[in-house]
C-alpha cells in the first residue's frame, strides 16, 4: 500500500484542488472511496439527482458522471446541474470526448486512454477540452485510463486495444507509465455492463508497481467484488449498472466498500 502521508505532502507542492485533496485524505485516514457513476444516457435529470442522492445517504463519496456514447453538453449541463442541487458530496465529469465538459460540475478526470490505438483519445481530445476546462475553471485530475475486454462500448468507442484480464504484468507496465508521465490516479476499467470485474491478480499487480491510487470500475455487481478488488490493493471503486438495475444491490456494495478496512 502507498506511504499516503508523504504522497500528500508532496502533492502540497503541485497545484491540486478541493475535490482531489478530498479524496487523498480520505485514502489518508485508511478509508477506502466509493464512488457512484451515472450515465446521461440512461437517466433523466430526476432520476440521476435522486438516485445520487440515495447514493449520499448510503456513505457514496462522489457522483461521475458520463457515458461512452453521450455528446450533447446541453443536456450535460442539465444534468449536472440537477445532481449538484441534491448532493453535497463532489460531482466529476467522466469525459468521453470535449461534449462532455461540464462548466457546473466540481471536477473532471483529466485522463488519456492509455491502450487507444487512436491519437486523438490519447492526447488529442485533451489538448482541445484543456482550454475549456481552463476557461470554465474546473478542477482537473490527472488519470490514467486502462481499458480491459473488448466487448463493451467504451472499448469499441475509444478505439482501444484491450489488455488482457489475467496478464498483470500488462497492465501494470502501462500503470507505472502513466504514474511517471506524471498521473495521479490510474483507472482499471473492466467496461459498462462487463459481466466479470477486473481480477483481483491483475489488480494485485498494478498494485505492486505503482504508488499512486488505483481506481477499479466496471462488472461489480455484488459486495464481494467490491471487497475483493479492495484486498487486491484498489483504494476507490466505482459501480454504475448496478444502480439503475438494483439500487439495493448498489447500497450493499457502498455499504462494503465504507466498512472495510485492510
Amino acid at each position: 500500500m502507498l506511504n499516503l502521508r508523504n504522497r500528500v505532502i508532496y502533492m502540497k507542492h503541485l497545484r491540486i484542488g478541493k475535490v482531489e485533496e478530498y479524496l487523498l485524505n480520505k485514502l489518508e485516514s485508511g478509508e477506502k472511496i466509493h464512488l457512484l457513476l451515472i450515465d446521461p444516457e440512461e437517466s433523466t435529470s430526476q432520476e440521476a439527482s435522486l438516485i445520487a442522492s440515495r447514493a449520499e445517504e448510503v456513505g457514496s463519496d462522489g457522483i461521475m458522471v458520463g457515458g461512452s456514447t453521450f455528446f450533447s453538453q446541453s443536456q450535460m449541463d442539465d444534468l449536472v446541474k440537477s445532481i449538484k442541487s441534491a448532493i453535497s458530496i463532489p460531482v466529476i465529469i467522466f469525459p468521453n470526448n470535449i461534449t462532455s465538459i461540464s462548466r457546473y460540475a466540481d471536477a473532471i478526470w483529466f485522463m488519456s486512454l492509455l491502450n487507444s490505438v487512436d491519437h486523438y483519445f490519447i492526447i488529442g481530445a485533451q489538448s482541445q477540452g484543456a482550454v475549456l476546462v481552463s476557461q470554465y475553471g474546473i478542477e482537473a485530475i490527472p488519470m490514467g485510463y486502462l481499458i480491459f475486454g473488448g466487448d463493451t462500448a467504451v472499448a469499441a468507442m475509444g478505439r482501444a486495444l484491450p489488455l488482457p484480464m489475467n496478464r498483470g504484468e500488462v497492465a501494470a507496465c502501462y500503470a507505472l507509465a502513466a504514474q511517471y508521465l506524471g498521473m495521479r490516479f490510474v483507472y482499471l476499467e473492466a467496461g459498462s455492463g462487463a459481466e466479470k470485474p477486473v481480477p483481483p491478480q491483475t489488480i494485485r499487480a498494478v498494485r505492486k508497481a505503482i504508488d499512486i491510487p488505483i481506481i477499479v470500475g466496471g462488472g461489480i455487481r455484488r459486495p464481494e467484488d467490491a471487497i475483493t478488488s479492495l484486498k487486491a490493493g484498489a483504494d476507490i471503486i466505482v459501480t454504475g449498472t448496478i444502480a439503475e438495475e438494483s439500487f439495493q444491490r448498489c447500497r450493499e456494495i457502498i455499504r462494503a466498500v465504507k466498512s472495510f478496512r485492510a
